[in-house]
């Protein structure tokens, strides 16, 4: 032991693994059902009012938009389907376990800390975004593009949120995960209504001809500010294909599939891309413009679908804030494996409660995502690179592992020069030192595809010249792609859902039809009349925040109902 001392310090970072060691076993596999709901909860989200809006304030065009976020979210199914899932399937483990066989037990550790980083400041945004919402009754003065401190003592109602956040992160992830799935459907019909409501304000619509008039001429204009990069077809289509990238490209997910029963599972992320990426982009981006380009989430949400408005901004982003805080928790247990899981969250709570006090979090929230996904995908470059093309080309697979090693060298120099080379410095320089892919002229959005590439191959030619990393690898059966497994015999009289689940889920049903109505409604009486139109938005608010809680009071006793039913029948997965 003291001739190899790296086998030592490799023991004791095995100790930092609590959970996940072993792949996931069939009778704990999902229906598709499930994915279908969690990628349309995780991606109908508050800060969907953010991006939404900036893509209509960076000077996007009603055609650019449109096209570039049909091609880009169909782009990023593509990804989860041919790149996350089937690592996934076959693996049955987190990219997190499975990297260590891969990087070594350091760089797997150094890694979960970026990431738990990453994750805090994206939770921070969340926080922010409900924030605005809250803070929206007192006398703040809200941020603006260029904004990066703190610009009101008012900001302090961010601690007060942040800690609520925290200390339901810490009491209740799993009822709050459950909570989430209620309030998806409705999230997603508020922006909706939100947007329908207000296109009279913009212009009189009578056909489909007017409102793209009406899109070009008042909502996406291409009209950029002085000094910020309009944004078109190419940007747009490169956001939406990258803007969840280390969950895809980066194979993050690889978690979520390993429950998956086959790979066509990936397919199921066009619920999240088309219902949250898609259409409630272009939702926000409608009520942005009414509220003449502000994109601070609390005031579109509230003149656009009133209380209820406020209501979906604070659930939006609690419920993103919440599960994205527990993952940024977990990932940080790697450096803490003696604490307890409530002290781990609320370290990160801390750290993403303080980021969230600073504007610049949600306000630059585009330049954010992309640098998120940037520092991420050589990681995942890499993992495809040894899972899929080691073999095929003579390498060992899991050579570091097999080593011992504490770092996979060539790893950790492919991630170090990638970065190098696409790291967007030039944005905390001020443009005194700028990156290779700058100076090349190459969009920060842009830059991840020949960054992937180039981990790649890079990884593949250190690989070939290091020491035990030639040499075929051992065959090692891939995990089936399981089918359902088989239904467990029932003791007794098989439990079904009641009359009275029956009764509050038909009334919740109701109260979504009248969230869709009440907006429509609005929109068919038109704007012609301001006084008129006026009435009728005050009228439709008041009745949208009574659907509001007529839905969660039944859409929540169903949901309870029905997942009593499916525990006790042993199906609840």
């Amino acid at each position: 032991m003291l001739g190899r001392p790296h086998e030592t310090i490799a023991s004791r970072l095995d100790k930092l693994y609590e959970f996940e060691r072993a792949p996931v076993t069939p009778d704990q596999l999902k229906r598709g059902g499930y994915f279908a709901a969690l990628f349309a909860g995780e991606h109908v989200a508050g800060t969907e009012f953010v991006i939404g809006a900036m893509f209509a304030a960076w000077g996007a065009t009603a055609k650019d938009l449109i096209l570039g976020l049909l091609l880009g979210n169909a782009l990023a199914v593509l990804s989860w389907a041919f790149l996350c899932a089937p690592i996934g399937i076959r693996t049955r483990l987190t990219l997190y376990w499975y990297l260590r066989r891969i990087a070594g037990p350091g760089l797997t550790v150094i890694y979960n800390i970026i990431n738990a980083m990453m994750y805090c400041i994206l939770a921070g945004s969340m926080i922010a975004v409900c924030a605005s919402a809250v803070s929206l009754g007192f006398n703040i003065k809200h941020p603006q593009l260029s904004d990066v401190l703190p610009n009101s003592v008012g900001w302090v109602v961010v601690l007060g949120v942040g800690l609520a956040v925290v200390v339901l992160a810490i009491l209740g992830f799993k009822k709050m995960s459950q909570f989430s799935a209620v309030c998806s459907p409705w999230m997603f019909l508020i922006f909706f209504a939100g947007a329908l409501a207000t296109l009279p304000k913009l212009g009189e619509i009578h056909s489909l001809s007017d409102f793209w008039i009406l899109a070009d001429t008042r909502i996406w204009k291409g009209v950029a500010p002085a000094g910020q990069e309009r944004l078109g077809f190419w940007h747009i289509m490169f956001f939406a294909w990258f803007c969840n990238l280390a969950m895809h490209v980066g194979l993050s997910d690889m978690a979520l599939f390993r429950y998956a029963r086959r790979w066509t599972y990936g397919f199921y992320s066009a619920f999240g891309m088309y219902l949250g990426h898609y259409l409630a982009w272009v939702c926000a981006g409608i009520m942005g413009a009414w509220v003449v380009g502000n994109v601070e989430p609390g005031t579109m949400a509230s003149k656009a679908a009133g209380l209820a408005g406020l209501i979906a901004v604070i659930l939006a982003g609690w419920t993103t804030a919440n599960p994205t805080l527990y993952r940024a928790g977990l990932a940080l247990q790697i450096a803490t494996p003696n604490w307890p899981r409530w002290a781990v969250t609320l370290v990160a709570g801390i750290i993403t409660t303080f980021v969230a006090c600073f504007p610049v979090v949600f306000m630059q929230l585009l330049n954010f995502v992309a640098i998120y996904g940037l520092v991420l995908m050589p990681i995942g470059a890499i993992v495809f690179t040894e899972h899929w093309l080691f073999p095929k080309l003579g390498l060992r697979r899991y050579w570091a592992e097999k080593r011992g090693s504490l770092f996979n060298l060539p790893a950790l120099i492919t991630w170090v020069v990638v970065l190098i080379l696409a790291f967007p410095i030039e944005k905390f320089t001020g443009g005194s030192v700028n990156s290779p892919m700058s100076q090349w002229n190459i969009h920060l959005f842009f830059r991840w595809l020949p960054g992937w590439f180039i981990s790649a191959i890079l990884y593949l030619l250190l690989c070939y010249v290091w020491p035990g990393a030639r040499g075929p690898s051992e065959v090692q059966p891939a995990a089936a792609e399981a089918a359902a497994p088989p239904p467990k015999t029932a003791q007794g009289p098989t439990p079904k859902l009641g009359p009275v689940a029956w009764a509050a889920g038909a009334v919740a049903l109701g109260a979504l039809a009248a969230t869709f109505l009440l907006p429509l409604t609005v929109f068919l009486v038109g704007g012609s009349d301001p006084a008129v139109y006026e009435a009728n938005m005050e009228w439709y608010k008041q009745w949208l925040l009574v659907a509001t809680i007529v839905y969660f009071v039944a859409g929540t006793t169903w949901y309870a109902q029905r997942e009593k039913v499916r525990s006790a029948q042993g199906t609840a997965g």
